[in-house]
């Protein structure tokens, strides 16, 4: 089996994280490609940047299917950020069953019951309320606790973001919940170092996104053939090549 997983972040450090956690999720002979957007923000934590991301993720993974043979494409796409942006035009133009970290995490946390969510930028918030919405999980969705760092921000000082994310992983426990999810690529690891501090399961959402993104628990797909079922103007090649 082939995973891709797309980074929509430009962030190198974010793309190095994805890589370095992920495997220890996926069986031995599972072959994991990452590739990480061209264009768009370092670290997705406002709306606009989120826009531009869904736009950066399909012209990555248009690039990709384009430089790769088609025996070699991907038999999973894994969006590498918690907030999944252009998870649903990506499904619509695969061939391959599509999910990312925040969807997949909502399938595992869910599973247990209702759960917080625990992640970085304050501007995360109301955007994770509309996705969990538009996904179907807003009604075990209990909470949502976000700390002033960025996951950028806490990527970068390893020793205080425990610290941070440990205090709100136990504010969110208060609110009537099974489960908590650490959401960000950025966040990859950082669950397994909180969990000794709270007394209920702590969701690492990069290690959901592979788990889920391998499993069966994704719609099925009906493409046989990945393509955009619109004629583009003006826009990356890659994508007017894909284009019918």
């Amino acid at each position: 089996m082939r995973l891709l997983v797309i980074n929509p972040n430009t962030s190198a450090a974010t793309a190095q994280r994805l890589a370095q956690h992920i495997p220890l999720a996926l069986d031995a002979d599972t072959q994991l490609t990452c590739i990480t957007a061209n264009f768009g923000a370092a670290y997705i934590a406002c709306e606009a940047s989120y826009a531009v991301a869904g736009h950066a993720l399909l012209d990555a993974w248009a690039t990709h299917l384009l430089a790769t043979p088609p025996t070699e494409h991907p038999d999973r796409v894994l969006i590498g950020c918690f907030g999944d942006p252009g998870l649903h035009a990506l499904r619509e133009s695969a061939a391959c069953p599509v999910t990312g970290l925040a969807e997949a995490s909502f399938i595992e946390a869910s599973a247990l019951g209702s759960f917080a969510i625990v992640t970085g930028g304050e501007r995360w918030g109301p955007m994770l309320h509309r996705i969990a919405q538009s996904l179907g999980f807003r009604a075990s969705l209990n909470h949502i606790e976000t700390v002033r760092e960025t996951g950028a921000e806490l990527l970068a000082n390893p020793e205080q973001a425990v610290k941070i994310l440990t205090q709100a992983c136990q504010r969110a426990a208060k609110y009537d919940v099974k489960s908590i999810i650490l959401g960000g690529a950025g966040l990859a690891g950082y669950a397994a170092l909180v969990q000794p501090s709270i007394n209920m399961p702590i969701i690492d959402s990069v290690l959901a996104g592979a788990r889920i993104a391998m499993g069966k628990a994704l719609p099925r797909v009906e493409r046989t053939t990945p393509h955009f079922d619109v004629q583009w103007q003006h826009m990356p090649d890659a994508m007017m090549r894909l284009s019918r």
